[in-house]
């Protein structure tokens, strides 16, 4: 449904209006006049300046930051002369615009009126400011004016590409109102938001019902300066305006910047660089979630002559063997035996898990002493595995669950039992993406915004799932996917664990 769609006219909005429809912070605008549902237009960006109310009584203040720097980038363009006073009240005898000194203006999306409310005072206009970006006297300011605002809920797409048009002669006179533009082709290839998310924020302004998660509002709002030059802030701006429905981008998940030396873990460690192997090892701890003092990537030599040593989330105390074609002798296990114990003491060393990465075939005195003292031996190619499953999805290695698996036998090679965890850890990833993808097909089939737990459960044993779950169990990864911290799902909560209903956010694609 990418058809072609031909544009001959523009709503005019105040610039930071528009800015929040093309971020999907908000569906609606306030026209000056009652629009009719599929009417198509472009957003013709203006100035602000009122004489009623300041921006900052205008605007509520988690969306203050975004709306001046709409503005200081609409007059950085050269668009605006001095600006006169205007109001951006429904009324036309208050209606005054800056002059334009620039012979273009340019425009970033259009739009289709899904519908046109038109409210009064009667209406909650807290839980309105809420979900929107107005403060109430905002909207007491056009009350005092007139008996009613217009409200229009506004489907919008990118276009193609930044479109210059001649600005307007008459502009000072259309804010809220319609200029007509040359012809532009348009279509709904790039929609700010999916059909479903808009329809669930449509119904939800329709009926003013609070908004589910204003926390996330708050912390989005706090970190979206930090975005522009941080990528880790900028992947839980992305993900938290995913899961408040600000956006419906499918997560493309982007690939770690730290697997160029990830992938060269097993490399190193198949050679005789025991130095950077070493480093490796350390840097992959790390990247696991391990802390401590012994974990200095960049140091040649652990503390006290131990190759790596963690604190936290429990002590790991481990040895590195990089070798080209030799047997691992014996000296491995019994130097990580005497130097663990020297510099930590007997207690100390006891309760520590204990590991040797090391490639190459451990000879029988070293398969002994290693398996006689509890101690792990794995290969650099599945301590590469471990860390490039949490590379490429995060906090999916648990540490406390990987600690169960080091802890019990068998000890010495330590490969099956590891790899039994990397498996269960990808099975899960498998089960939740493939209920992820279970809640958007049943949602999108049965044409509903939301679903219960049993609907769900009866759904799933119909969709080739990867493994057998109770309802209960389900219940459970629903609620852990509907997190805040995971925002896959979107979660209704009912009167008991029965009732709740969930609905569709973003995907959990499998590498």
């Amino acid at each position: 449904m990418n058809e072609s769609v031909l544009i001959y006219n523009a709503l005019c909005l105040p610039a930071p209006d528009i800015e929040a429809l093309i971020q999907g912070r908000i569906i609606a605008a306030m026209p000056r006049k009652l629009l009719n549902p599929g009417q198509k237009f472009a957003l013709y960006p203006l100035d602000y300046s009122a004489n009623l109310l300041s921006i900052e009584q205008y605007y509520r203040a988690n969306f203050l930051p975004i709306a001046q720097s709409a503005l200081t980038q609409l007059k950085n363009q050269g668009i605006l002369l001095q600006p006169k006073q205007i109001s951006l009240l429904q009324n036309d005898e208050q209606l005054q615009l800056p002059l334009l000194s620039h012979e273009t203006v340019s425009i970033k999306a259009w739009a289709r009126c899904e519908h046109c409310q038109i409210l009064d005072k009667t209406k909650n206009l807290d839980i309105l400011s809420q979900l929107t970006i107005w403060k109430p006297e905002a909207f007491e300011a056009i009350l005092q004016k007139q008996s009613h605002i217009f409200l229009a809920y506004l489907r919008v797409y990118h276009l193609p590409q930044l479109c210059e048009v001649a600005a307007n002669p008459n502009i000072q006179e259309k804010l809220g109102k319609f200029v007509g533009l040359p012809n532009i082709g348009a279509s709904e290839a790039k929609p700010v938001i999916n059909d479903r998310t808009f329809a669930q924020r449509k119904h939800q302004l329709e009926k003013l019902e609070p908004p589910l998660h204003p926390q996330l509002e708050e912390l989005q709002s706090a970190i979206a300066s930090l975005s522009i030059h941080q990528p880790a802030a900028k992947q839980l701006d992305d993900d938290i305006k995913v899961f408040l429905g600000w956006s419906s981008n499918k997560p493309t998940n982007s690939l770690d910047s730290d697997l160029p030396w990830i992938h060269k873990i097993a490399k190193v460690g198949n050679s005789s660089d025991g130095h950077t192997f070493e480093k490796l090892v350390r840097r992959g701890l790390l990247k696991l979630g391990f802390t401590g003092s012994g974990l200095n990537p960049d140091a040649t030599g652990g503390a006290g002559g131990m190759d790596f040593y963690a604190e936290q989330p429990y002590p790991i105390v481990g040895e590195c063997k990089a070798t080209k074609t030799e047997k691992v002798t014996d000296g491995t296990p019994a130097q990580l035996l005497k130097i663990g114990m020297n510099h930590l003491g007997k207690f100390q060393y006891d309760n520590s898990i204990k590991l040797i990465v090391a490639a190459g075939e451990l000879n029988f005195y070293a398969l002994r002493t290693a398996t006689e003292n509890q101690m792990n031996v794995i290969s650099p190619e599945t301590l590469q595995k471990l860390v490039q499953l949490q590379a490429h999805y995060k906090n999916s290695i648990n540490l406390l669950e990987l600690k169960e698996y080091l802890q019990q036998a068998p000890f010495g090679l330590a490969e099956d039992k590891i790899n039994i965890y990397i498996d269960k850890v990808e099975q899960s990833i498998r089960l939740r993406s493939h209920i992820i993808q279970l809640v958007k097909n049943y949602l999108q089939n049965s044409g509903i915004e939301s679903a219960g737990v049993e609907s769900l459960h009866g759904a799933y044993f119909g969709s080739y799932p990867p493994q057998p779950i109770k309802t209960i169990e389900m219940h459970e990864i629903l609620i852990e996917l509907s997190s805040p911290l995971t925002g896959y799902l979107g979660r209704i909560k009912g009167s008991n664990w029965n009732s709740d209903r969930f609905y569709f956010l973003r995907d959990l694609p499998i590498n």
